[in-house]
């Protein structure tokens, strides 16, 4: 049996799982701390029960507080970012791009070395031991414990930024190191970009991954703890302590592949309906279809795994206006049971719409009785063209295509979308997120570029393969369970030596003791 858990930013969501089954579920608001709203949930989940917390396998967790600490600028670590590239890439230094308010709230300090790669593996300049001390020297003096290292083309070779991080371990004992290669993809500014932003959330994530942990052994259960990747896959704790970025778009990976599984698609369109967003993505093979070009976190251009996703602020605690006429963005969140005019309070929600267009059944119905139906109209009526215009940007045919809507929030979405197709709304529909968590699999990705000589194709995706399996299987899930599942192949004309870039993903499912 496992648990399923997903932060929204106005709910928190829990389901209990026997295999494929759905044994309880719950939904409670979440707290401002987050921890203390995860540690209600496994509470009521499991006091609604007969079963024990010894008979849990396992704990999935989908958190939103790396990607809420960035969007707020707090509880991040001074932050020093050195990169490996000079002579070249001098003329835009680390972080030169990022906002201000979050160079002051990292305490943003950047460095340049001699070092790096042309494309075809080539030095671009050798690597200065005592360059690299000097750097330390300073780091130390001013007390950043986070660092983040870039190296030019260390996707092709990351020989330099491994070499400078021996080196800085010795001279900085007990300093966290981030990696760009091992974070993000081709693009020197995304990927160190990426790699900065793990670096700041180093201590935040150790402080994050204590707390849930002391969340679930407080609730009673000694069993293994994960957390939601990007990608719709799991992850250690120590994985996550290393790679927090790694979770900031896990909600709605989550619900997507709860969506998957609920509906029995694979290929299909979800839009998630949440209290404060709708965000719509497309499912390719059971998984979320990833974005292919670089993803502004915050107003900072990243470009490491993250799903193709459209968001919208339209949710249950979207706030409705009628002068001028609106529904959204702004939205009343967790504090939706005390805001929303059907809860006693003084703010026009879309609940209270549902409510009043008698789609919903909570709180005081009599509190909105004196909303015009010809107003209701034009409210659900908007909202239903503004989810046909982001379903529409997203699908990728104008044919038809099969539309499952999930959220709590979803009993906002028509049962057909204009010009899209028919939508499903299938069985606990509104927890659809911590049932992705709680049936998530394990996973292994190769992302790299390969000189492909003549008669060789077959062999080199063959040992891609390969690696990406190996990677699950080190990953935690059985080697018979493993799949690959995405295999992506763009040869580069403009490169000498064949050169191709070949991404493979495989997925399996996880081993828990029993």
């Amino acid at each position: 049996m496992r648990i399923g858990i997903d932060v929204g930013g106005t709910n928190t969501d829990a389901v209990l799982m026997d295999g494929d089954r759905v044994c309880a579920h719950t939904k409670i608001a979440t707290t401002e701390d987050v921890t203390t709203g995860i540690a209600e949930a496994l509470k009521t989940l499991l006091s609604g029960t007969q079963y024990e917390p010894s008979a849990i396998q396992g704990v999935m967790i989908g958190t939103t507080h790396f990607i809420n600490a960035i969007v707020e600028g707090n509880r991040l670590a001074p932050t020093a970012a050195i990169r490996l590239g000079l002579p070249a890439t001098a003329a835009l230094p680390p972080m030169s791009s990022w906002p201000e308010r979050l160079v002051r709230a990292i305490d943003g300090r950047a460095y340049m070395c001699h070092g790096g790669h042309e494309i075809d593996g080539r030095r671009i300049a050798p690597m200065s031991c005592d360059e690299l001390a000097r750097v330390a020297e300073e780091i130390a003096a001013q007390g950043v414990r986070s660092i983040a290292i870039s190296s030019v083309y260390s996707p092709v070779n990351e020989e330099c930024e491994r070499e400078a991080a021996e080196i800085l371990k010795e001279l900085l004992p007990g300093a966290s190191l981030s990696l760009s290669h091992e974070i993000g993809r081709m693009g020197l500014l995304e990927r160190e970009n990426a790699t900065i932003i793990n670096a700041c959330l180093s201590e935040l994530a150790d402080h994050i991954c204590r707390g849930l942990a002391e969340a679930v052994s407080g609730a009673g259960i000694d069993a293994p703890l994960f957390l939601s990747q990007n990608d719709g896959t799991l992850m250690d704790v120590d994985y996550a302590r290393r790679y927090p970025v790694a979770t900031f778009a896990s909600g709605p990976t989550n619900s997507m592949r709860g969506a998957a599984f609920l509906s029995g698609l694979r290929d299909c369109a979800v839009v998630d309906v949440g209290g404060t967003t709708t965000d719509v993505g497309m499912l390719r093979n059971g998984f979320p279809h990833e974005a292919s070009t670089e993803v502004s976190v915050s107003g900072i251009r990243t470009n490491f795994r993250m799903p193709d996703v459209l968001s919208i602020g339209i949710g249950g605690g979207s706030c409705i206006r009628s002068e001028p006429f609106g529904v959204g963005p702004d939205s009343v969140g967790y504090r939706l049971t005390e805001k929303a005019l059907v809860f006693g309070g003084d703010t026009l929600t879309c609940t209270d719409i549902a409510v009043a267009a008698g789609i919903a059944d909570i709180g005081d119905r009599s509190l909105v009785r004196h909303l015009d139906r010809s107003f209701i109209d034009a409210v659900l009526q908007r909202i239903s063209e503004d989810m046909t215009n982001v379903v529409d940007r997203v699908r990728t045919s104008s044919e038809p295509i099969a539309v499952v809507a999930v959220g709590g929030g979803s009993i906002l979405v028509p049962e057909s979308l204009p010009g899209v197709g028919e939508v499903r709304r299938p069985e606990f529909f509104a927890t659809a997120n911590a049932i992705g968590a709680a049936i998530a699999q394990v996973g292994g990705e190769v992302d790299r570029m390969y000189s492909i000589q003549p008669g060789q194709r077959d062999a080199v995706l063959d040992e891609a393969k390969q690696e990406a399996v190996d990677k699950a299987v080190s990953a935690g899930a059985s080697r018979s369970s493993v799949q690959i599942v995405d295999v992506d192949e763009v040869p580069l004309a403009y490169l000498p030596g064949n050169a191709t870039r070949i991404r493979v993903k495989a997925v399996g499912d996880l081993v828990l003791a029993r």
